[in-house]
């Protein structure tokens, strides 16, 4: 069975800068550990903005700078990242919340970790169910963090409804 770990944007700006998160702070040390424990391959997300973030629509509905390209706040997390390039793992740069260009063919399973689960977590457990219907998409409930306790209990909701297991 062909296994993919995805870390969805376990990066600093998310964890402690601009826009941190204590239930993302909380789950490092347990990401860093999955991705060092995983059977297989790991692929990590990395929400990246350009100078002009605040000139788009993104940046209009939410005008607080985070994860411009470059930037400290856009690298991944130290700790997780030195796990990932253990694991030789690779690093995607996506400009929004879901990322659209997956090329999983192949996979059976693909197992979901990161922040936030409201967000980018649930746009692309869902882009991978519409890609690929019949490869088993798992999210980690416990190892993923929402903007709130509530937001991130309604998207794993709404990803369960959806087919994903949740666990």
């Amino acid at each position: 069975m062909k296994k993919v770990l995805i870390v969805i944007d376990m990066q600093n700006d998310f964890v402690t800068g601009a826009l941190a998160n204590k239930d993302a702070l909380a789950i490092v040390e347990s990401v860093a550990q999955m991705v060092a424990n995983f059977d297989g391959d790991v692929i990590a997300t990395r929400d990246t903005h350009g100078a002009d973030y605040l000139n788009t629509t993104e940046g209009k509905l939410l005008p607080v700078e985070h994860c411009i390209a470059g930037s400290d706040g856009w690298q991944i997390v130290d700790k997780i990242k030195t796990e990932i390039d253990k694991k030789g793992g690779i690093v995607i740069d996506k400009p929004t919340f879901g990322y659209k260009d997956w090329q999983l063919d192949g996979y059976d399973v693909a197992e979901i970790v990161g922040t936030c689960t409201d967000i980018c977590v649930v746009s692309n457990a869902l882009i991978l169910k519409a890609l690929y219907p019949d490869m088993q998409v798992v999210v980690h409930g416990s190892l993923c963090a929402g903007l709130t306790p509530q937001k991130h209990a309604h998207a794993l909701d709404v990803m369960a409804s959806c087919q994903c297991k949740v666990i």
